[in-house]
Order: structure tokens, then sequence, then C-alpha cells
């Protein structure tokens, strides 16, 4: 990535929060460039074109020379909602970073730190969409049609993300729940400053007048690589969009149209023990990347960055990484592992607990070593530093460990994190789009939509079998939370389902303190708006602060 890309996409991200649309004030706040002097740059408004998507990964923008372990972008929002449920396991430590969102309490209220993160984020890639598309004009010329375009499609995402995450209700719930306030490049400050939170309805109106316009601006452009989005992820995005409004029809056709050029990932690429989830391939539409040369690879050992929550096969002598060395990595649900079949391969991805009553029975350290390199043989090359991180972990076990994301750069990457944390991460695929049509078409047509959901499921498991005990829609989202597992929807699916969670079970892998069962949605899952926002920003309205369950739940019977 250029270097002078991402100087100057941080230094857009270090603006103000209200200042995030206000393009015709002084621009940024701590300096005296105004964005007609900045679009007059050689090479500018390329410049800020890119920056629409080269801070995805790889920057402090949230704590700078503080090197919080979660600070590393665009894909720590995956964690921080996937951890608020009940599909990804924090083990109880003291050394879990992500404890706040787990533990789902008065931390993620207004007065806290943690509650500016989203907001600092996203609205700082929002302004930067902001100015390309200022830059650009209401008509823009053939040579900034594509950046436009790109804006466009950014700042749809960022507002999606944003409405899904801090509306206490869903657009088929009640068109008229509160979102976030919408600022664009014609926003000014004195607007900025009295603007309330847009309603669902609006909201999702913005997002969609948005996402045609980058649909006509992106009709012809095709694109470098896929850390870009070009017309299928505007088709993707929209297929997003629709479903979550209930608009079927349309989330089908888009669904169908996204997948164009697309084919799905096969049980090789899936497991792949060197590239698996770390390379893009015919399946992933749109990623993000992390280089070498990125602050949160070089600095701090690379231990504030995505590879370090989720990538254990690290070595013990590379004495990094928050997953495989320092105790805290992500585990699959108990209860959610032992309902995948052993003919469905995705459940390869996950280290069984048979491994730790096999290791309990072991009487020498040779002999436990000889177990788990046995035992792991056909999904793992590291059998070795996977014994090291269930040793280091809280909980001291393999069951539930998770296989799904690996080291880039072989064996080099497994013992130097430099190498092995500069991974491509998906943040759409084509296998969303599949579970996306087949949801689509069955809430129009209940018969055609179970057609299509197995034809996709038994591509993973050729032996899959209907639930017919479960609805349609449950069936649905059991293979979204088994195919798309820890790529950040798991809070929007039960929200967008009307779902509570479910932790305390009989053999629970959650830990003691976080066992919590909930009929409905919890209320930690609606976001609250940071009070330096409610403060300047007289008609913006927050969420209440999410109060922490007292006790663990009774033990639910399935």
């Amino acid at each position: 990535m250029n270097k002078h890309i991402k100087l100057v996409a941080a230094l857009i991200l270090g603006t103000s929060v209200l200042s995030t649309g206000c393009l015709d004030e002084t621009f940024p706040q701590q300096g005296t460039v105004t964005v007609g002097q900045a679009g007059s740059a050689p090479n500018a408004f390329n410049n800020f074109v890119n920056s629409c998507t080269s801070t995805l990964s790889g920057e402090f923008l949230y704590g700078g020379s503080d090197y919080y372990p979660y600070d590393y972008g665009y894909t720590s929002f995956f964690l921080q909602r996937d951890v608020m449920g009940q599909d990804v396991v924090c083990d109880d430590s003291s050394s879990e970073h992500y404890t706040t969102w787990y533990a789902c309490g008065v931390g993620l209220g207004p007065t806290y730190a943690i509650c500016q993160m989203p907001w600092t984020l996203y609205y700082g890639w929002i302004k930067n969409c902001n100015v390309v598309l200022a830059l650009a004009g209401d008509e823009p010329s053939a040579d900034h049609k594509v950046g436009a375009g790109i804006a466009h499609a950014m700042r749809a995402m960022f507002y999606m993300d944003l409405a899904r995450m801090y509306a206490p209700q869903t657009y088929k719930a009640n068109l008229q729940a509160l979102t976030v306030p919408i600022l664009t490049e014609k926003t000014t400050n004195e607007q900025a400053m009295n603007n309330p939170n847009a309603t669902n309805e609006k909201m999702w109106a913005f997002i969609l007048e948005d996402l045609d316009a980058a649909e006509t601006l992106l009709a012809d452009y095709q694109r470098a690589d896929k850390t870009t989005p070009d017309l299928s992820v505007v088709y993707g995005l929209k297929a997003r969009a629709y479903l979550t409004m209930e608009q079927w029809g349309e989330a089908e056709r888009y669904a169908k149209l996204a997948q164009e050029g697309y084919t799905m990932m096969t049980e090789a690429q899936y497991l792949d023990h060197d590239t698996g989830f770390n390379t893009p391939n015919d399946s992933w539409m749109f990623m993000t990347q992390f280089d070498s040369e990125d602050p949160n690879i070089t600095a701090n050992d690379g231990d504030s960055s995505w590879g370090s929550q989720m990538i254990i096969e690290i070595t013990p002598e590379a004495l990094c990484g928050y997953a495989a060395n320092y105790g805290t990595p992500k585990r699959i649900d108990a209860h959610l592992l032992e309902t995948i079949p052993q003919s469905d391969w995705r459940r390869k991805c996950y280290i069984d607990p048979e491994l730790d009553e096999l290791v309990a029975g072991a009487a020498t350290n040779d002999e436990v070593k000889a177990i788990v390199a046995d035992y792991l043989a056909d999904v793992s090359d590291y059998p070795e530093a996977l014994l090291n991180t269930a040793n280091a972990s809280a909980a001291g076990t393999f069951g539930g460990l998770s296989l799904k994301f690996r080291a880039a750069g072989g064996d080099a990457g497994h013992n130097n994190v430099k190498i092995g944390f500069c991974v491509a991460v998906p943040l759409m695929r084509v296998e969303e789009m599949i579970l996306i049509e087949a949801e689509a078409a069955g809430m129009q047509d209940e018969a055609r939509g179970k057609t299509l959901l197995e034809t996709f499921a038994r591509t993973r498991d050729p032996q899959y079998t209907y639930n017919s005990l479960q609805t349609f829609r449950d069936n649905i989202w059991w293979q979204r939370r088994v195919e798309l597992w820890g790529e950040g929807f798991a809070t929007f699916d039960i929200k967008r389902y009307e779902k509570g969670i479910t932790r305390s079970y009989a053999g629970t892998n959650h830990p003691k303190g976080y066992r919590w069962n909930t009929d409905a949605v919890p209320d930690w899952m609606n976001l609250c708006i940071v009070q330096t926002e409610t403060n300047y920003n007289t008609a913006c309205v927050s969420n209440p602060t999410p109060i922490t369950p007292t006790e663990d739940s009774p033990e639910k019977v399935w």
C-alpha cells in the first residue's frame, strides 16, 4: 500500500466527529488546509478515493500510539459484534481485550472510551467518502466517475453497519426506530450540531440512494484487485440492504446478480493449511488486506492485528499473538459445534473436545504430544503450536479452538508474525449471497427456498438433511452461523431474526459469570452514542446504557 495514501487517509481520519461532513470548513480541524486546496494537490482525488478503502486495515485509528490490541480497523468490529452473542466464545482471562463487548455492560455506555471507537472510525471513514464526493461534485466528470462510485458504495456500507449496530429495532419491526445522524458532503458544521438520528425509514432510503448512484457510476469499472468495490459488490450490498428491509423480491434479485462470476469455496480451499481464509479466491467478492508495512504489523510485535486475535498456529518461539501465545483464543460455541455433523467438512475448522479427553489419559508430555500430533494430522501442520495455544489459554483446553483463519507465508509465517499476520480477510463472499438468495426466495415460496438451501448445504455436507423440526428461517440462520462464523454477522442476524442468546446449558464452554440466556434481543446489541456527540449535537439521542446480568442463567435444556 502506498505510504502517501495511508498518510493522507490517516490525516482525514484524525479529524473531529462533528466535522465529518462539514466540507465547507477548514480541513482537517487541526490544520489549515481547505478541501479546495487539498483537491488541487497533485493526484489528490485518487489519493482520497484510495483512502475510502486503504484505512480499513493496518492503522491505529482509535488509540494512536497506545497500541490497543483491538485497534486495527474494520475487522475488529467483526469480533466486537460477534462476541456479544453466543457463537464466538472468549475464555475468562485478564488478557482478553474483547471482554468489554463479551461482558456487555456499562463499559459500552456513552461515557466510556470504548463507546467512542465505532463513532470515531465509522464517521472517519464516512468523511473520507464525503471528501471524494465533494471533490467529484454532483455531476462527476469522466475522470471522477469511478472514484465517486467507490465513495458512494463505501459510504452505503458504513451507514448500513451503523444502522444495524445502533437501531434498537429492525427496519421491518419499526420504520421510525432511530439509527444515527446522517452526515454527507453537503452537511455544514451548523447543521451537524442540530442533526437528529435518522429513522430506519430515512436511513435505508439514503443507503439505497447511495447504492443506486454507485451502481450507475461503477457500471463499466474493472478493478485491479478485490480491496476495492466493483459492481458485484454494489449488488451484494443491495442484497444485504433488501434482506434487512425484508423486501424479498429485490433481495433475491440482487443476490443472484452479485453471484455472477464467482464460485463457492471448495473443501480444499476452505480447509487449506496454508491459505485458508487468508488469501482471496474465486469465492471472495470484497476483502481487506494487512500489509508488512502497516503500523499494526510493524509496531507492538504485530499484536494489534486481526491475526493476533484469530490465528492460533503460531509457534511459541514467535512469542506473539493474543490467540496463540497470550491465552485469549476465540472459540466456537460448544453447542453450535455439537450441532455440526461429522459429515459436514466445515466441522474440521474447529478442534473437537474429544481431543481433551484423549490428552487427559496421557501419562507423559511426550505421550501428549504424540496424541495431539496424531489427532490433528489431517487439519494442521503445526500440532505443537496448537498444544501451546491450548495450554496457554485460560480454559487450558482444545475443544472449540478455531482453525478457520490460517497464518500467511507457510512455515515462515508460523514462526514470524510479521509475515504470518499479513493476511487478507473477506468482507463479502459469494456464499453469503447464495444464502441471501435462498432466504429471500423461501420467504416468497418456502419450497423454492428450501430447494436452494439444500443445494447449498449439500456442497458442505453431502448427507445434509433439512431440519423439519425448525422453521425455514432457523435452518437458514444455522447455515449462516456455521458458514460465516467469525465474519461479523452474528449480532446483525440475531437482531434481524429477533432472537435471544443462549450461553448457559449443560456442557457450555462459556466461562462462569458470562453464561446468560435471553428470550429476546439483548439490549447490549443496541450500541450507545458517545456522550460527546449528544453534548454538541443537541438533536441527537442515545440508546440506554446496557446493564450486565447479575448472575448466570439457569441451564437451558435443548
